[in-house]
């Protein structure tokens, strides 16, 4: 398991919650550890296979998808890393090496049903992201379409939701409509490609950058860290699904006595084991392919 990386023959660029990036000439490296965060917090432990699970994910993501959107993707053989940095064999399955660009200053979720922060908003307000909704609905139920909320990105704390029109301040008008268009064809296709293979894509954050005056699909496509999934054949309106994603720690934590301040509890080892086996198995469902 891989916690953290030392690249010295680079620049460490920025070391986030799950991912460690360094300057390779003129692109980047990302490399994916096995680090798990929840709420804001970094967990002593790590997730065996996580980090390459959320590559592989986010590499076949990338490249099912890039004729809708191009993503910044550029390879993740390791056999053209040069040679300096091939003596980092751990660096297998678990780095891409993409094009540099200048992220948004949003992230973009598309919400296919009612769940989460936006079920808990629901209740209080009848809003989704401030948008009003017909009364009625029940947790986990599909909404007729698509819904956006845009939220912003924090560099330490939380990020906040807010508004379309708040959005629109942010980065203007005809880059948010650019944004807002393609994040529902990639959700609508991914959702579609998901539910083919059993899964219902619930619902998922993306982000976006700009290079050379275009956009581009960056950061993660589609991984258990970034989006819900539930079984399709398992799925009932009105209540908690079960996930295959990130959630699994989350619901462990929210049943501990944790205050959500204080840095949280370590995780037992069956909840460990049983994260690495539903991390995999979503990497099985999706590509075919088993991870041992």
């Amino acid at each position: 398991m891989i916690k953290t990386t030392e690249i010295n023959e680079l620049k460490l660029l920025s070391r986030g919650k799950v991912r460690d990036i360094y300057e390779l000439e003129d692109d980047l490296l990302i490399i994916t550890t096995d680090r798990v965060s929840a709420f804001d917090f970094v967990l002593n432990q790590t997730i065996p296979f996580k980090g390459i699970v959320l590559n592989k994910l986010s590499v076949h993501n990338f490249n099912i998808t890039k004729g809708i959107m191009e993503n910044h993707l550029i390879h993740s053989d390791f056999d053209l890393l040069p040679p300096n940095i091939r003596k980092y064999d751990y660096l297998k399955d678990r780095f891409m090496v993409v094009n540099k660009a200048k992220p948004l200053p949003i992230e973009c979720i598309m919400r296919g049903y009612i769940t989460g922060s936006a079920w808990a908003e629901y209740l209080k307000t009848q809003t989704i992201g401030g948008m009003y909704l017909e009364p009625g609905l029940v947790e986990s139920e599909k909404f007729p379409e698509p819904i956006f909320t845009p939220s912003t990105k924090a560099d330490a704390g939380h990020d906040e939701n807010i508004s379309i029109d708040a959005m629109r301040n942010i980065i203007g008008r005809e880059l948010s409509e650019d944004v807002i268009n393609i994040s529902l064809k990639l959700y609508s296709f991914m959702a579609e490609v998901l539910y083919e293979s059993g899964i219902i894509l619930a619902d998922t954050k993306m982000e976006f950058g700009i290079r050379d005056e275009k956009l581009l699909f960056i950061d993660e496509a589609f991984t258990p860290d970034s989006s819900r999934f539930w079984f399709k054949d398992k799925y009932k309106k009105g209540e908690k699904q079960e996930s295959l994603d990130k959630q699994f720690i989350r619901n462990y934590l929210l049943s501990t006595e944790w205050d959500r301040k204080s840095p949280p509890p370590d995780l037992p080892d069956d909840i460990v084991e049983m994260t690495s086996k539903i991390y995999r198995e979503m990497y099985r469902i999706v590509t075919n392919e088993s991870l041992s």
